[in-house]
């Protein structure tokens, strides 16, 4: 972050007056918020061409129920309200209310009978700190980031192409971008401890989305969410928010990389000593890595089946060896590390080492360091040059500096050139933390973030909602099968389990970076839509 230079801040306090002086004390003034930009256009899915209208703007909310219920469209006080009465009582005041100017930008089906019964998707990214030009740019949106290989792409110019995947077939779409990110600002007292965190993320967004279907008349639309990464962490508290304190029941929610249990994090997995599970859950991502990369001492024919086979592996004679911890027998000890061999490609010697406990950074800095190569983390099908041969671990993501710049590139060119916003404004792809940290708290506990008891809550009670997980072989920051293994273990009744489906990519954290996943991903998300809309059948 810029600092003034001594030089120049010498200089400008000599040229300041007393009238300065005086502005200087003056109450602050809440920023002038951009109008909405209001534009159409068209995308071909399916054969079938498809108006749209897209709406790029911003919609505030308060940081509590009773602050935000005062706010009115243009985020000041309602007239007559407690809050207008005490912002006219306290004019000169430099610090108002905390609010989030959140955000967003919707795209809606044009030419529809009844365009409040049509089904709308919420689509955020995770982080947190993120923005969601990911989902926005890549997804299902109607453009699409070209990103056709697992290699660093070439500078710009980079290109954007219509969408023939793009969920507006089936659903309208509402990409909104965390507070304090994308054209969104934070302004007021403590605001970043009034939004950045869990709990207060979680009820920003669903504020969000209640102010979103007031403005736009979508109440009794069918509704659906559908987050990325962190994304479905916010997914599971924002659904219980919405079900059990908004009366706003969903149709749907979509988790596309999921992670609720943070102590099944692969990253940090040799910092949690005694917690074996992510060792269990990242092993079938290893092993789908090291078959890509032909890294296996035996190369099986087909993907799948080799994962279903160390499926079992994992949960059977794995893990027993790892519960045993130090009573388990040395000849036995070599013989797990003999077949994580078969399974990893990493060396018996390699794993011995790491006690039969590799860490997600120590296997992506091994498995190819013999090409002094690093293998992505977000994507194992991506590698990159490794930045310190003697690293323990990997220390940067080659999937993520492959494809970043295409992706923010090309959503300020097309922001502002298609959708007409962001003159004079910066787009913030993540948050500027600062000295600020998220708050991991979460329902007053802030020992071990862990939001399935929020989906199992508002599955409980909306039995009728149904849940869709999307996972890549490939994604070793939140692995498939340790998804699959959270929702296996959601206290819900039985008779609630049938209610989630499972979906998995040849692909890693963003799916639909590769072309044949998208496709899938598109077909999939559209079918559970239409199976979900009329009623929750």
């Amino acid at each position: 972050m810029s600092k003034t230079a001594p030089f120049f801040a010498a200089v400008l306090y000599a040229a300041m007056t007393a009238s300065a002086f005086a502005a200087d004390d003056a109450p602050a003034k809440t920023p002038t918020v951009a109008p909405d930009s209001i534009t159409d256009g068209t995308v071909t899915v399916g054969g079938h061409a498809i108006a749209y209208t897209a709406t790029a703007g911003t919609i505030t909310v308060g940081a509590t129920e009773e602050q935000d219920a005062q706010l009115g469209a243009d985020g000041e006080p309602l007239p007559g309200t407690q809050a207008a009465i005490d912002a006219a009582a306290d004019k000169e005041s430099k610090e108002k209310p905390p609010v989030a100017r959140i955000f967003y930008v919707a795209y809606t089906k044009k030419d529809v009978a009844h365009p409040e019964d049509r089904p709308i998707t919420f689509l955020y990214n995770g982080g947190p700190g993120s923005s969601t030009v990911w989902l926005h740019m890549g997804s299902v949106g109607p453009k699409h980031v070209v990103t056709a290989s697992d290699q660093h792409l070439a500078a710009a110019p980079y290109k954007l192409v219509d969408n023939e995947y793009s969920l507006l077939d089936t659903t309208d779409l509402v990409f909104i971008d965390m507070p304090g990110t994308g054209f969104g600002r934070l302004v007021g007292k403590d605001k970043e401890k009034s939004f950045w965190g869990i709990d207060e993320d979680g009820h920003a967004f669903a504020r969000f989305i209640a102010r979103y279907i007031s403005k736009n008349n979508r109440w009794n639309s069918p509704k659906y969410l559908f987050g990325e990464s962190y994304g479905t962490t916010r997914s599971a508290v924002v659904s219980n928010i919405l079900e059990n304190e908004k009366d706003i029941d969903l149709n749907g929610v979509i988790l596309l990389s999921q992670i609720f249990n943070f102590n099944s994090d692969i990253d940090g997995a040799r910092m949690n000593p005694g917690i074996d599970l992510p060792f269990e859950t990242g092993l079938p991502t290893y092993a789908a890595t090291a078959w890509y990369h032909h890294k296996l001492p035996s190369q099986p024919a087909a993907l799948e089946p080799f994962l279903k086979e160390v499926e079992a592996y994992a949960f059977g004679e794995y893990a027993h060896a790892l519960a045993l911890g130090s009573d388990l027998p040395e000849d036995e000890k070599k013989q797990v590390a003999e077949k994580l061999h078969e399974y990893t490609g990493l060396s018996v010697d390699y794993l011995l080492k790491a006690d039969l406990r590799v860490s997600g950074g120590g296997f992506t800095k091994n498995l190819q360091d013999d090409n002094d190569l690093t293998t992505g983390r977000l994507d194992t099908r991506f590698s990159g040059p490794s930045l310190n041969p003697l690293s323990e671990e990997s220390e940067y993501d080659p999937q993520s500096s492959a494809i970043s710049s295409a992706y923010v590139a090309l959503f300020n060119d097309y922001v502002r050139r298609d959708l007409k916003y962001g003159q004079g404004q910066t787009y913030l792809p993540m948050a500027d933390f600062g000295g600020h940290e998220w708050d991991f708290k979460h329902d007053g506990n802030s020992i071990g973030v862990n939001v399935s008891g929020d989906l199992a809550m508002a599955m409980k009670t909306n039995p009728k909602l149904k849940v869709m997980v999307n996972g890549g072989y490939y994604d070793l920051a939140t692995p498939f099968y340790a998804a699959y293994y959270e929702d296996k273990h959601l206290p819900i009744p039985q008779s609630l389990a049938s209610n989630i489906e499972y979906d998995w990519y040849e692909s890693g954290h963003m799916v639909y970076v590769h072309d044949a996943s998208l496709a899938k991903l598109h077909d999939r998300v559209a079918a559970f839509i239409r199976s979900t809309e009329a009623g929750n059948k």
